[in-house]
């Protein structure tokens, strides 16, 4: 490793004195927002606010590892990993809101969704971007080669269970008509929806196929697709439904497979 000037040092410090009194800001709000108890009036709003404040926390952490290694030429772990951290508790915060069931009938969270009700749709999809894009750039600033790698998918799916559940799915047929007021951001949502379920998916398939071999992971693989079957349904798209039926039918004998193949080999051990 390259060592640091003190010249550079000083630059780096200067330079990212505004970005560390803003997370210093945002950790004393949340620090205050947390002795605000969940069931007072207004307390789901303020969750939902404290939600995007740790997704901003999250930008600062990762601009001082951009400038890190701008300016010093090498990572700084410590702020990617305030970063991460800070992201869970985004995402954390939301789960609060408007629940972490990945594949569960709207009408079993449609009442935790009351407290947000005056949040409209623009809001509701701009909040998801942001939580979206805050986890691109965090796994960019990590790089493929991470050991948080495996890590990401757990929060990959979480993000999409929330991206899906902050959606009130009664009106989202409703505004689907072009008419609707609320047309333009409930389709870009839609669109982000099933893009992230079939992401989530795929990703948890993978971690079972290439590192944990654990069958809970394949079985979380399967609930985010028959989460988006469930989406495929409730707007009536019949053909896009069967297909993801018939895909978790195959993933769901395999597993079966693999199941039996377990206990065979556990057996054989003992």
């Amino acid at each position: 490793m390259a060592t640091i000037s003190h010249e550079d040092l000083h630059k780096y410090f200067e330079k990212t004195k505004s970005y560390k009194a803003t997370i210093h800001f945002l950790l004393k709000q949340e620090e205050l927002a947390l002795t605000n108890k969940k069931e007072s009036p207004g307390a789901a709003l303020k969750r939902l606010a404290l939600a995007e404040d740790m997704i901003f926390l999250t930008t600062n952490y990762i601009i001082m590892n951009g400038m890190s290694q701008f300016m010093l030429k090498q990572r700084s772990e410590e702020a990617l990993n305030d970063g991460r951290k800070s992201l869970f508790k985004a995402v954390a915060y939301m789960e609060e809101v408007v629940s972490p069931n990945i594949d569960a009938p709207f009408s079993s969270y449609e009442e935790m969704l009351n407290g947000i009700r005056d949040v409209d749709a623009n809001r509701r999809h701009i909040i998801v971007k942001k939580l979206g894009l805050a986890l691109q750039l965090l796994q960019t600033a990590y790089g493929d080669r991470t050991k948080w790698r495996w890590a990401f998918v757990e929060l990959e799916g979480r993000i999409a269970t929330v991206t899906k559940n902050i959606m009130n799915l009664k009106t989202a047929v409703i505004n689907t008509d072009p008419a609707s007021p609320d047309y333009e951001p409930t389709m870009y949502h839609l669109i982000l929806i099933k893009k992230l379920l079939l992401q989530a998916a795929d990703r948890y398939r993978e971690k079972y196929e290439l590192s944990t071999n654990l069958i809970d992971d394949f079985k979380m693989a399967i609930n985010f697709l028959n989460a988006l079957k469930r989406i495929h349904i409730l707007l009536g798209e019949r053909e896009s439904a069967e297909t993801l039926k018939k895909k978790a039918d195959i993933w769901s004998a395999k597993l079966e497979l693999d199941m039996k193949k377990q206990e065979e080999t556990t057996v054989k051990k003992t």
